[in-house]
């Protein structure tokens, strides 16, 4: 589009802006009607506004203007403008004119009006058409470079709201699915920022839910209760495959939709806005082979400590398990310290006992440790209560399970 808007003459971009506008100008008209309609059913302040504007700025008078604005622009009765001679007897000063009211029957037949001179150009002159084109091309041009970008800001207009219409109408379709699987959503309560606050009962993984099949997934989707208001540091520790992992993804997605203003995957939540939500998860060995596992771990984590603010949530899944137990805690410890001195929120996923007691030996009521269960036969609940860190995670049920088949 832009390509032949570049090449294309003044007169040109006029006729191919005065179709695109009248074309935005229909679902202009059906924008306005469906505001009018539907404005009483909608409550949200964003919506209120939404229509406010939208009654406000597409009125009547508007809708008139613009429409008469665009029969002007298809010059049925001409091309009218003005024009000086500059040095050499050249035309400058270029301006489009709109054409005055047209005389009434009257006033044609008693000859009254303005004398004008004419001429015409034979059907044959080529260079007198191509002259005249010229002409009308800069009379028109600052015409034609405003209406293009009229059409533009229009376009652009439709564009975004497209893009917030399907952002909304994903958040349905996605509350829908989520429902139509037994899982249960609620309205989280958001808290002013700094304030420390996290509590829900029944946190689940949205992502979970939506990925398994099958009538009971409503009894393998498995909620956890958390209450964690002032609790600056929450370290998970417990059974392998117990459901750690999956509570940290609970955790940043019903933080993420609470701050896009949308519904959570739990019975109810309230937490304090963040400033911002970073995860640090162990990942696979370089393939390139040009570093070592701790060392990208630690990079990526200086590149976390650069951007995040007082206020901020952290997330660690495994963190610089990748070196030995001793050596891990060790730098595990200093960052943990560092962030919340700092005002970092950290929720914390952890096989290193070592850093896990440590931290509990040092108390303090801003900690919470959560455990994974593990029934007696090994099996798993897949539900994390208050526990202090055990020094095994159960690597041999794991074990048994491979190898005893």
């Amino acid at each position: 589009m832009y390509a032949f808007l570049f090449r294309a003459s003044p007169d040109r971009i006029l006729s191919w802006s005065c179709q695109v506008m009248a074309l935005y100008l229909s679902s202009l008209h059906r924008l306005a009607d469906l505001a009018a309609k539907h404005a009483p059913d909608f409550r949200s302040a964003g919506f209120a506004r939404f229509f406010e504007v939208i009654a406000c700025e597409l009125t009547a008078g508007y809708f008139a203007e613009l429409e008469s604005r665009l029969a002007e622009l298809e010059f049925k009765r001409g091309t009218l403008m003005s024009a000086r001679l500059g040095d050499g007897g050249k035309g400058t000063g270029y301006v489009l004119r709109r054409h005055p009211p047209a005389r009434s029957w009257r006033d044609r037949l008693a000859g009254r009006g303005h004398d004008s001179y004419s001429f015409t150009i034979p059907e044959r002159d080529e260079a007198g058409a191509r002259a005249l084109s010229e002409l009308t091309s800069r009379a028109v041009n600052d015409t034609a470079n405003s209406l293009a970008q009229s059409a533009d800001h229009v376009k652009g207009y439709f564009q975004l709201l497209r893009a917030e219409l399907g952002f909304y109408l994903g958040c349905l379709n996605l509350r829908t699915r989520l429902i139509a699987t037994g899982q249960p959503v609620c309205y989280p309560v958001p808290a002013a920022a700094g304030t420390g606050q996290f509590a829900a009962r029944g946190l689940y993984d949205a992502s979970l839910a939506l990925t398994l099949d099958g009538t009971a997934i409503s009894n393998t989707v498995t909620g956890n209760d958390v209450a964690a208001d002032g609790r600056q540091l929450i370290m998970i520790t417990g059974a392998n495959q117990g459901g750690k992992s999956t509570f940290l993804r609970a955790v940043g997605q019903a933080q993420l939709m609470l701050q896009a203003g949308m519904f959570v995957p739990a019975r109810d939540l309230s937490a304090s806005i963040c400033t911002g939500v970073f995860t640090h998860y162990k990942r696979e060995e370089d393939a390139t082979m040009e570093r070592g596992k701790l060392d990208e771990e630690l990079d990526r984590m200086s590149v976390i400590t650069d951007r995040i603010r007082p206020g901020g949530l952290l997330l660690c899944n495994e963190s610089f398990a990748s070196t030995n137990e001793r050596e891990g805690s060790q730098i595990a410890r200093e960052i943990i310290r560092a962030m919340t001195e700092a005002g970092v929120r950290i929720v914390f996923v952890t096989h290193l006992y070592d850093l896990a007691e440590s931290i509990r030996a040092r108390g303090g009521d801003r900690v919470l440790f959560l455990r994974a269960q593990r029934e007696p036969d090994g099996s798993r609940t897949y539900r994390l209560p208050e526990g202090p860190p055990l020094p095994t995670s159960y690597g041999e049920d794991l074990y048994r399970q491979v190898f005893s088949g």
